[in-house]
């Protein structure tokens, strides 16, 4: 890392110890932009990422989506470029170095935009890409994030700016070694985004029944060529990938709310209270009740520490 890269994450550092007031995940006066911080490695986190941008100045993280495991670091940045369900963990961090990262959210019609205002016409390839994906960090991204984190010292100056600095960063990455990647979810014709229309289908429906070939019809692609073209943009398959928005909605309801795991397995979708305690088992390594007792226990103590 050469030293003016270095200064500028040192800055990025400190910018997100000061914002960041506690641990975990912190929505900032900038629209999309999130802080992290973490003092101490962490267990296993289900989430559904929106297309975003995650960036890391301390500690490292992995995350897997299905059974593929990305790891990236501060010489790397991290893209969701749709809604996935992954997991992550932080596999780095100390009390007197905390994790510290900042995650900036974007939408297809950003992207759009940029594409269109700037004349960049990347030729899409045949084949879909894998929606998540580790790049190498470049001096001019890092410094288009710097610029546009530093505004947290200058909140007046935030609605003007912001935006400026946001486009600047996605124009950045549209630039560099994904950028065609990242250009296929808005680009109308290319089989990545109609697999996201997809996506988009099943998030708003996922607790009813899966109809493959409606997909495959939204997709305007056959049942085997949306089967193929799925999987290749989000490391699994339709059934799988509904499975784990069901089992993570599933999670957040049974710790927000007192319900019993039957009523909550039939809100997410399930006909059998059995089979669904046996995929919940299997996905966060207890049944229901036990998995929720061990997060709340964890929780107090966390809070108690």
């Amino acid at each position: 890392m050469s030293r003016d890269i270095h200064e500028q994450h040192n800055e990025l550092a400190g910018l997100i110890e000061r914002h960041c007031f506690h641990e975990g995940i912190q929505k900032t006066a900038i629209p999309s932009l999130y802080l992290i911080r973490y003092s101490n490695t962490t267990e296993p986190d289900y989430a559904v990422y929106k297309p975003c941008l995650c960036f890391i100045t301390k500690g490292s993280k992995q995350i897997f989506l299905a059974n593929e495991r990305y790891t990236y670091n501060p010489a790397n940045y991290l893209i969701a470029s749709m809604n996935l369900p992954v997991v992550g963990q932080v596999i780095k961090a100390t009390s007197d170095e905390p994790y510290l990262s900042l995650k900036l959210e974007f939408t297809k019609n950003q992207i759009l935009e940029i594409l269109t205002d700037s004349g960049m016409q990347p030729m899409p390839k045949g084949n879909s890409k894998r929606a998540l994906f580790v790049g190498q960090m470049e001096p001019n991204l890092i410094d288009a994030i710097l610029r546009l984190a530093r505004l947290l010292d200058q909140p007046d100056d935030i609605p003007f700016l912001a935006p400026l600095f946001t486009r600047e960063i996605l124009y950045r990455l549209l630039q560099g070694e994904y950028g065609i990647t990242l250009a296929q979810i808005a680009m109308e014709g290319c089989s990545t985004y109609r697999i996201r229309d997809a996506i988009e289908q099943i998030m708003q429906h996922y607790n009813q029944p899966l109809r493959i070939d409606e997909l495959a019809e939204l997709a305007c692609m056959s049942v085997s060529s949306f089967h193929r073209n799925f999987k290749e943009v989000t490391a699994m398959s339709p059934i799988q990938f509904q499975k784990e928005l069901r089992l993570q909605e599933a999670r957040r309801l049974l710790l927000s709310e007192a319900s019993e795991a039957a009523e909550v397995a039939y809100r997410v979708g399930y006909e059998s209270a059995s089979q669904f305690s046996r995929e919940y088992s299997r996905m966060f390594g207890s049944p229901p009740r036990a998995d929720i007792k061990r997060l709340k226990e964890n929780y107090e103590q966390r809070r108690n520490a």
